[in-house]
């Protein structure tokens, strides 16, 4: 008979957690967010949350530097609409030194 040199598999690990199980174990889902990628916080058995890396979070959110905002400004439209200030002149008011 021969046996099978192969180790049994390793359970799948643990990405899903039950929120009480999140916030019993805090510490272990920042080490496995570390080691193993996001991990989902479930709600009534939906995912509400989902736990990322600080470094994986400034990758997706990029930086703040307005382009994407100026580039939709400048395909809209209206982008020739002319906008003009209609403020008056501020009352100043007497003052007694």
């Amino acid at each position: 008979m021969t046996r099978n040199s192969k180790s049994p598999p390793k359970p799948k690990q643990l990405r899903h957690w039950l929120l009480q199980d999140a916030k019993a174990r805090f510490s272990e889902l920042v080490r496995r967010v570390r080691s193993e990628g996001p991990q989902h916080v479930t709600v009534h058995g939906r995912d509400e949350v989902v736990v990322i890396s600080a470094e994986e979070f400034r990758r997706l959110k990029g930086s703040q530097t307005g382009k994407a905002l100026v580039a939709a400004m400048q395909t809209s439209p209206c982008r020739d609409i002319e906008i003009e200030s209609r403020r008056g002149p501020m009352p100043v008011r007497e003052v007694d030194l």
